[in-house]
């Protein structure tokens, strides 16, 4: 709601920027404001005026009677417009606006209005309009009162609520100008906003600055173009911005001499710098803040207007103060809430991965403004032989310190997939670490936890007093999984059971928190009802983003809502042409026809320089398998990010990586699976183990 008040220089009408309408207001009740008035009818003829509205408004003397009061108003800056006031006057109500209106000399001029009703002997005359115009531009710097007024009191403490220094910066230079000079810049060290120390000097002597704000109350872009926002630059030794900094004082400078605007110039090494500061007066404000200081306020007068003397350099002063004051904290505020978010920023996932025939969308909305992460997480976790692990959890309550406890089982369960604990035993584990954390600070989350093979289509669910996932099937069929929930991690120590289930491809597979479906006003059934009416018929087919947007639509007007968590996986097996799975015998002949499987089916993959390799590592995991094993092996190849070469057999024993002594015929074969596979490990499964290894493919 900015006004403009336009004002003369002697080369020609500038327009100049105010602030809000209020401080239009205030500054022409002061006793430097011209009061105008003058009587008219209803069609808004002058019929009467004083002498002052002869003076300003008048292009020739007794040219004002008779003359349409509309025709010298050119706009309204604040408020309603001229007849509007007629109106009201003609309803015996009085109206005020702020307008813009032409003056005698041409100059266009902004004015508080007041049309007030009037009763007289004269049948014609029906208002009376009060005009209050500030004095010529050439006396604005002249009552010291009015820019104290202007710099310290209405506006200045609107602008102290900022807390962003990019919005309060130029919200300061705007208060300056036009009140107490014609164009200002406020800079601050480089190190104040580019890191998070406080600022010190450099090692050669120049102090590196950076200017945030930039203002001026005419329409020369010469300024914008030679101060640009937003620029770093130093100053060289002895110029009067490195003596502002230096000494901590304001610093005047008469540049009515023009080879001083020339030398600045030159030192910034910009030649229209000496076009716009010649024959200026410029006062350097230093910002000062708990005894440091954080850069200063460039202002400058124009030709013509009151050169800067001692008492303005008092009431900038007084200005700066405020403003290094309020530049402080809001540095500070910045520099601990971009510490916050990135602390809770860190908490969640960066990235979730999945095999290629899974596509993983999600959805994480906190439930208070005052913070971005909540209690609630997510992940997909890429795990060896075309698996992925898919993941959501609450931690009950809000804010940071939920998030903290969120970080930490972020944490435990990325390193329990990574050890490939079935589903039930994860969840065991963390139920083990949540009851460690509940004795130094009481705790509880839920979780469910899902691990997806992208080769036999089946997925494995356990849960920990967590609501049940949505599994959407191809045909249009939703269901919640009948997961048989133990109670949530840190409360109890009840039993978790995985369940397994076939899944179809193309099927989608929704987990989410209860800030989903949970309502204060409704029932719990009504949400996850409108969740099963979200994933319809047709919906496998709709893009997971569209899809993530529908599960949210409705729950931003909640202002009372609960951190949400979505995760959407739309699953599918691996083609049958990227695997290959053999039974082989448990005898030592096997680990021969390992190797003559794998080569064959590493030619018709193409992959012919992996072949010697890829033999020598199936042939070790298929002899200690052998060595172990009662029953049948089985020898799997996945080709899903790298080569994934699996043996399964029906030992529970996991085997140890072993440093054999130089008498040992045995116990190297681990060693060398280690020493020329990308990756390694093994897990346990209901009917025994699977020890794996995975081997980059090359590069096409």
């Amino acid at each position: 709601m900015g006004e403009q008040a336009t004002t003369g220089r002697r080369e020609g009408a500038r327009r100049m920027t105010s602030g809000m309408a209020a401080d239009i207001a205030s500054l022409l009740s002061s006793t430097s404001a011209r009061t105008l008035t003058v009587g008219i009818d209803k069609a808004g003829r002058i019929l009467q005026h004083d002498r002052t509205a002869g003076e300003v408004l008048c292009e020739s003397p007794g040219s004002l009677l008779g003359l349409e009061l509309g025709s010298m108003i050119t706009g309204s800056s604040y408020g309603g417009g001229l007849q509007q006031l007629i109106d009201a006057a003609c309803s015996d109500r009085e109206g005020t606006a702020v307008l813009a209106i032409k003056t005698g000399n041409g100059n266009p001029a902004d004015a508080v209005v007041t049309v007030q009703p009037l009763r007289s002997t004269d049948p014609r005359l029906v208002a009376q309009v009060v005009f209050r115009i500030a004095r010529p531009s050439e006396e604005r710097f002249l009552d010291p009162a009015v820019m104290r007024h202007a710099l310290l009191d209405g506006a200045f403490s609107r602008t102290g609520g900022e807390l962003d220094i990019d919005q309060m910066a130029p919200a300061l230079v705007n208060i300056i100008v036009p009140h107490f000079c014609n164009a200002a810049g406020l800079l601050v060290l480089e190190s104040l906003v580019g890191a998070d120390e406080l600022p010190s000097d450099s090692h050669d002597g120049l102090h590196l600055l950076r200017r945030l704000a930039i203002a001026h109350d005419d329409d020369d872009p010469g300024w914008d173009a030679a101060f640009p926002t937003g620029e770093i630059l130093s100053y060289p030794p002895g110029a009067p911005y490195t003596e502002c900094l230096e000494t901590g004082q304001p610093v005047r400078t008469d540049l009515a001499n023009n080879n001083l605007a020339e030398e600045i110039a030159r030192g910034m090494r910009r030649r229209p710098v000496a076009r716009l500061l010649s024959g200026t007066s410029m006062l350097l404000l230093p910002l000062i803040a708990r005894g440091t200081t954080l850069g200063f306020l460039a202002c400058t007068r124009y030709k013509g207007y009151r050169r800067f003397d001692a008492y303005d350099a008092e009431i900038g002063m007084e200005f700066a103060a405020r403003a290094a004051i309020f530049i402080d904290n809001a540095r500070r505020y910045s520099r601990e809430r971009a510490t916050a978010l990135t602390l809770q920023r860190s908490l969640l996932p960066t990235g979730l991965s999945a095999p290629s025939s899974v596509e993983v969308r999600h959805r994480y909305l906190p439930g208070s403004k005052m913070i971005e992460v909540g209690g609630d997480w997510y992940e997909s976790i890429t795990l060896p032989g075309g698996r992925v692990a898919l993941v959501v959890g609450d931690v009950a309550g809000h804010g940071v310190r939920a998030a903290v406890t969120m970080g930490r089982l972020r944490t435990a369960i990325r390193t329990l997939a990574r050890l490939e604990l079935p589903p039930a035993e994860t969840l065991q584990q963390l139920d083990e670490l949540m009851h460690e954390l509940g004795q130094r600070e009481p705790h509880f989350a839920t979780c469910v936890y899902a691990v997806f093979d992208a080769v036999s289509g089946k997925c494995e669910v356990a849960s920990a007093g967590h609501l049940p996932p949505l599994l959407v099937s191809p045909d249009g069929k939703t269901e919640f999984l009948d997961v048989a929930p133990s109670p949530p991690l840190g409360i109890g120590s009840g039993p978790v059971q995985t369940r397994t289930f076939k899944i179809r491809d193309g099927s989608l597979l929704v987990l989410y928190t209860d800030g989903l479906v949970e309502r204060r006003e409704t029932d719990i059934d009504e949400g996850l009802t409108r969740l099963r009416e979200t994933f319809g018929p047709g919906s496998t087919e709709r893009p997971l983003e569209e899809l993530c947007k529908a599960t949210l639509a409705g729950v931003y007007a909640d202002h009372q809502r609960d951190d949400i968590a979505v995760l959407l996986a739309r699953l599918s097996r691996l083609p049958q042409e990227q695997h290959v799975r053999w039974k082989l015998a448990s005898e030592l002949t096997s680990a021969r026809r390992a190797r003559l499987l794998v080569r064959r089916r590493l030619r018709r993959w193409g992959l012919n320089e992996l072949i010697a390799t890829t033999e020598l590592l199936a042939s070790e995991l298929v002899t200690n398998a052998v060595r172990y094993a009662h029953g049948a092996i089985a020898l799997r190849l996945v080709r899903e990010g790298g080569l994934v070469i699996e043996v399964q057999d029906d030992s529970a024993a996991l085997p140890r990586l072993r440093h054999a002594s130089d008498e040992d015929e045995r116990g190297r074969g681990l060693q060398v699976v280690s020493q020329l596979a990308q990756h390694w490990g093994a897990r346990r499964t209901p009917a025994g183990k699977v020890v794996w290894c995975e081997l980059p493919l090359p590069r096409a």
